[in-house]
């Protein structure tokens, strides 16, 4: 049976080393059975498919825009990887820019690099992961005072479904109740833990350990 785009992007994840289970100490100081390292994304190959897993998450959830905003840093590759799948893909010609960490004040000038934005303009801002909302927090000020946009959603690569260290909220549902936005996920956690129990991927010893982690540290 063919695989989804999601169960693709989890094997993908897997096979690349991103996606790994273990025990790992998170930051929070949490042990988790799994971890998620995007910084073993470094290839043009990888890039490719990362823009296919996005643009079918845009289209999956139905979001229109008309750019795609990436975040300095990380937000940069990933916004063109997805401008150039969605147009490959799906024929959807949407432009893209990024924000620089200082405004230039000399040539073109501006915050923004690529498509310089306009009041009323559809933007979707596209990220790797979700921690805090530190990426969310910085970036829609900028948004603002470049023009008045609206914001169609914002993409992530995996939504942990975990609640936050001070809330019994996850940093997506804060993110909505903060900042008004939508955050879409190319998979969650719970995608995660059915693509070991369907046999997508191996780990099946690690299950126990997920459903103890999903019951301690899941988002209500």
């Amino acid at each position: 049976m063919a695989l989804t785009y999601k169960q693709e992007f989890i094997k993908f994840m897997v096979e690349n080393g991103v996606l790994r289970f273990g025990e790992f100490t998170l930051k929070s100081g949490r042990k988790a059975p799994y971890f998620i390292n995007t910084g073993n994304y470094k290839t043009g190959k990888q890039l490719q498919k990362l823009g296919k897993y996005y643009a079918s998450c845009i289209v999956d959830n139905g979001l229109e825009a008309d750019t795609l905003v990436g975040p300095a840093y990380k937000g940069i590759p990933l916004s063109v990887a997805t401008a150039i799948a969605l147009y490959d893909g799906y024929g959807k010609e949407l432009n893209y820019c990024f924000d620089r960490k200082e405004v230039k004040d000399h040539g073109e000038g501006g915050l923004f690099v690529g498509k310089q934005l306009e009041d009323g303009e559809k933007v979707i801002i596209i990220e790797d992961v979700m921690t805090s909302g530190k990426a969310l927090r910085e970036i829609l000020p900028k948004l603002e005072a470049a023009a008045k946009v609206k914001v169609a959603g914002m993409i992530i690569s995996v939504d942990r479904m975990e609640k936050a260290l001070d809330s019994d909220m996850s940093a997506v549902a804060s993110a909505k109740k903060e900042f008004g936005v939508d955050v879409y996920s190319v998979v969650t956690m719970d995608d995660i833990i059915s693509a070991i129990e369907e046999g997508v991927i191996d780990f099946k010893e690690h299950l126990p350990a997920m459903y103890a982690y999903r019951e301690t540290y899941g988002a209500k």
